[in-house]
């Protein structure tokens, strides 16, 4: 069998983040109160333990040929604010990772890539003058106070995307406070802009294409949001065609059953946002999907139901081998339709899901 040194590196990360955990008291934690400032809250906020920039969309060529894309990148503390460290360039305070996926829909391909580095000299960071994330050659810069530039290019697949938000941002929670489980601290501060008028290139194989369509961008921080016995979550964005937008997010517990924090927002074609409980909305998986690598097994399709909206979809995967089987450890996430009725009109979407604990444990968000 031969060694992967970057898998040597992510068991090395893995350990270094248990290593951590003892300190987790001196990592600031999303308490009410946070004034968000833009573009100041689009950038890097270091005392706090977890990060991240999320990127997703759907896209197509003029002709009509669909992709999905995900740019997405993390940044998981290791060493706590106010600790001191020697003065060295090997010394970093934080390991940065991100993954890059493209669907090809018409085909059911699916690429996806992974990159972790220390970023001691500069491979990698965050908040470099316009660059809010890179990787090497992956990055997110700001062209703007709610846009931004996406590139990434590996094996032959790369994208070249500018993103306009065309709504201005959305907090989710209470004022921004998304609570994740029982307990002061047990939280994160999220927003999205959920609706980001795309364009630019995608190339695959030698064959680039001009694209457009919409994407929808998540940031969140946190330090230990999830409780021990959370095992995994379900997150769902939908951009009607209507000019709205909704999110879900189910939190999975280790009994089998669905935590109480779990919650929503639906967004009205005019930017007003509206809360949406665990008590409101309802999530039936309809049909399961088993990944021949990870052997996880996912529900691709689901039947979601708000009564207070009138809404009732079914959600499909619009390719259902999308998972992105990287260490540590492996998910789900792809490109998504959605069909049903929102007060017995016709309704229409496209969006992403992400699963995660189906095939396997969450590494580095649990409470200790």
């Amino acid at each position: 069998m031969q060694l992967n040194l970057h898998h040597l590196a992510l068991c090395a990360l893995c350990a270094l983040l248990a290593c951590c955990c003892t300190a987790d008291a001196q990592w600031r934690e999303a308490l009410p109160g946070w004034q968000y400032e833009f573009p100041r809250d689009h950038g890097n906020h270091p005392d706090f333990k977890t990060e991240w920039w999320y990127f997703t969309g759907n896209i197509a060529t003029p002709d009509g040929k669909q992709f999905g894309y995900q740019l997405t990148f993390f940044r998981q503390g290791v060493i706590p604010p106010g600790q001191k460290t020697p003065p060295s360039s090997f010394v970093t305070r934080d390991v940065k990772f991100a993954h890059f996926a493209v669907s090809e829909l018409a085909n059911n391909r699916f690429h996806h890539f992974q990159k972790l580095s220390r970023g001691s000299f500069g491979q990698a960071g965050f908040e470099d003058s316009t660059r809010l994330a890179w990787i090497e050659n992956w990055e997110a810069r700001i062209t703007g106070p709610h846009s931004f530039h996406l590139a990434a290019r590996q094996d032959g697949v790369s994208i070249s995307l500018d993103l306009e938000s065309l709504k201005p941002p959305v907090f989710h929670g209470e004022n921004g406070v998304s609570q994740k489980a029982e307990g002061v601290g047990r939280a994160s501060h999220y927003y999205s802009l959920t609706r980001l008028k795309t364009s630019g290139t995608i190339s695959i194989d030698g064959t680039t294409h001009s694209v457009d369509g919409l994407s929808w961008f998540d940031h969140e921080w946190a330090t230990n949001q999830l409780a021990a016995n959370q095992k995994g979550w379900d997150w769902i964005s939908l951009q009607f065609d209507d000019g709205s937008e909704l999110m879900l997010f189910q939190i999975r517990t280790t009994d089998g059953g669905r935590d109480a924090y779990s919650s929503g927002t639906f967004i009205d074609a005019s930017g007003k946002s509206e809360k949406i409980a665990n008590a409101d909305f309802s999530l039936i998986p309809l049909e399961w999907w088993t990944s021949p690598s990870s052997k996880g097994k996912y529900p691709v399709d689901w039947k979601i139901q708000i009564p207070k909206l009138s809404l009732d979809l079914t959600l499909r995967a619009a390719n259902k081998a999308q998972e992105l089987d990287a260490a540590p450890f492996a998910y789900w996430e792809g490109a998504i339709t959605a069909a049903g009725t929102r007060t017995n009109q016709p309704v229409s979407a496209r969006g992403y899901l992400e699963m995660t604990g189906y095939a396997g444990a969450v590494t580095g968000m649990q409470s200790r």
